[in-house]
């Protein structure tokens, strides 16, 4: 078994709901930017729910949500999953890590877009559980 799979579960506040961006992010990044640099802001991701996949979890005890999605506009020639957090109490910010990219005019050389993406979900879940160290 791949190392990304032997995490621990993530503590029972969080709920992943991948269906759709919730409206949340947008809420969030307007309200530290204009609605001009949010439609701006990671290629867009924000104003137009089409870029997938995406993972997203959402802790509604403390109104706080985690996002991977493709932060990279689709016609870059290497493209890169950002990890995106909104906090309890407001605000939003990117969280920094390792670049989760990959190459789509080489979609088999790895790191493919699944592994990028893989890669990026764990990472996000290991920031859940140390987050919630903190809550």
């Amino acid at each position: 078994m791949p190392h990304w799979q032997d995490h621990p579960p993530l503590p029972a506040t969080w709920q992943r709901c991948d269906a759709g961006i919730l409206p949340l992010w947008w809420d969030r990044l307007c309200s530290q930017t204009s609605q001009q640099s949010a439609a701006l802001f990671a290629a867009g991701l924000f104003t137009e729910d089409r870029r997938r996949p995406i993972a997203q979890w959402y802790n509604p005890a403390y109104d706080s949500a985690l996002l991977v999605a493709p932060e990279t506009s689709p016609e870059w020639p290497v493209q890169r999953f950002g990890i995106f957090y909104a906090p309890a109490g407001g605000g939003f910010t990117q969280v920094h890590s390792n670049p989760h990219e990959w190459h789509p005019r080489e979609p088999r050389k790895s790191p493919t877009e699944l592994e990028a993406f893989q890669a990026a979900v764990a990472e996000a879940e290991r920031f859940l559980q140390v987050e919630m160290d903190f809550v």
